[in-house]
């Protein structure tokens, strides 16, 4: 059994009085999401038959087909494609980005600078790597005002002709800012539209689903992507991504994942099926296991004089709890505690490294039943000031607080706590 410091269990203590009331509203909106789940899988019939394999084309594979339906009704979206050939969130956005847009066009982000590994997905002009300004699709970007909010003078001013798809991104990233509501976000949708009608809205869903009752389409979305190792794979799906939203727009993506006028109509399932119900079925208790082990972060790490966003009692709209530390031994400690805390890998120690997609050394705490599932309790962080942990997911609360206790134990061991 492992030792804690007794000052570290006593913040712990404390930090468990403190947020009673903040995780009795939390089990309010994993039982309504839960029913809104359970009613899908009802209203479209779901049975054990819908699980069974399929092979080659996969024509006709009911199952797939279904689980589509069920995920469209749960998000509000017209359409939905829901696939394991997705290889991670990157991946499914870059489809979804790619289906919509065309040469010439242009593609606004109106959150600031969009994840790391999304750069190399916009591009530059004649990289030779396929990205989207290789293909002759503008970019531009507008940062956030002071106050993390959207810069709508910026906005106005970025908008032109060319403009044809606008870029949000609803959790906070590598940054330091909060992550986007959903009722922000369809106030946003709003404001863009009246600037430019027609405009295609497009959200980066990927941490976000099931923290709130709503989900961006059903504010206004016109597409959006996420990963099914985060939220909705609910810990058990073992790859994929979904895109829902516009009918005619989620089937561009289905073209663009397959090929022009096959779509979402072939791709056999690989056997992934039953995961990717059963993980949609877990996806709003585990999201709020998740996030309890959020909530108690922010509080213990607060009383240990660290500064987290958000604050325990602050509304949470992503899965990402962010600390900032002192110095990069600090953040070096924090994610190797997170990594000594796992029941995979735990003998494990991270050290910062060049990973493919990331324009800083990034140190990462990863100790997954699923290789980078991120609904699991994990930890990463570019090294560079100002030196930001970013801590997310945990099946179950009490492996998060076990990870929580550990970092701060790695800190104590190391002198730096």
């Amino acid at each position: 059994m492992a030792v804690f410091a007794d000052d570290i269990l006593q913040a712990a203590e404390a930090a468990e009085l403190e947020i009673i009331e903040a995780v009795k509203s939390l089990d309010r909106i994993v039982d309504r999401n839960q029913w809104k789940v359970i009613e899908a899988f009802q209203r479209h019939q779901v049975s054990d038959f819908h699980f069974a394999g399929s092979t080659g084309y996969a024509y006709n594979d009911r199952g797939r087909e279904i689980l589509d339906l069920v995920y469209a009704d749960v998000f509000g979206a017209e359409a939905a494609l829901v696939r394991p050939h997705f290889a991670s969130g990157t991946h499914t956005i870059s489809t979804a980005l790619f289906g919509v847009l065309r040469p010439g066009d242009e593609l606004l982000y109106i959150t600031g600078r969009p994840y790391d590994t999304l750069h190399k997905v916009i591009g530059e002009a004649g990289d030779g790597t396929g990205s989207l300004a290789d293909f002759g699709i503008g970019y531009r970007e507008t940062a956030l005002n002071p106050e993390g909010g959207i810069d709508w003078d910026a906005v106005a001013g970025a908008l032109n002709e060319k403009t044809k798809v606008i870029g949000i991104q609803r959790s906070r990233g590598y940054d330091w800012r909060s992550s986007f509501t959903v009722a922000e976000i369809g106030d946003m949708i709003a404001k863009v539209k009246s600037l430019k009608p027609g405009l295609i809205v497009f959200v980066d869903n990927c941490y976000g689903e099931f923290t709130e009752e709503m989900e961006p389409p059903q504010v206004g979305a016109d597409l959006v992507a996420g990963s099914l190792i985060k939220n909705p794979g609910g810990g058990i799906a073992e790859t994929g991504g979904y895109i829902c939203g516009r009918a005619d727009l989620v089937t561009l993506a289905a073209y663009r994942l397959t090929a022009p006028g096959i779509g979402g109509e072939v791709g056999a399932m690989l056997g992934t099926t039953r995961g990717l119900y059963q993980g949609l079925f877990m996806a709003p208790h585990t999201v709020g296991q998740a996030l309890k082990g959020s909530i108690f972060a922010a509080s213990v790490f607060a009383r240990c004089g660290f500064r987290t966003k958000p604050a325990w009692n602050e509304p949470r709209t992503d899965l990402i709890q962010a600390v900032a530390f002192d110095g990069p031994e600090h953040l070096i400690a924090f994610v190797q505690g997170i990594q000594r805390a796992a029941a995979v890998d735990s003998h494990v120690v991270p050290e910062p490294w060049d990973m493919p997609g990331y324009e800083h050394p990034v140190i990462m705490a990863a100790g997954t039943f699923i290789q980078g599932g991120s609904l699991e309790l994990s930890a990463d962080a570019p090294i560079r000031a100002p030196y930001i942990g970013y801590m997310q997911g945990g099946l179950t609360y009490s492996h998060v607080k076990f990870g929580v206790l550990m970092a701060l134990q790695r800190m104590r061991d190391s002198k730096l706590l």
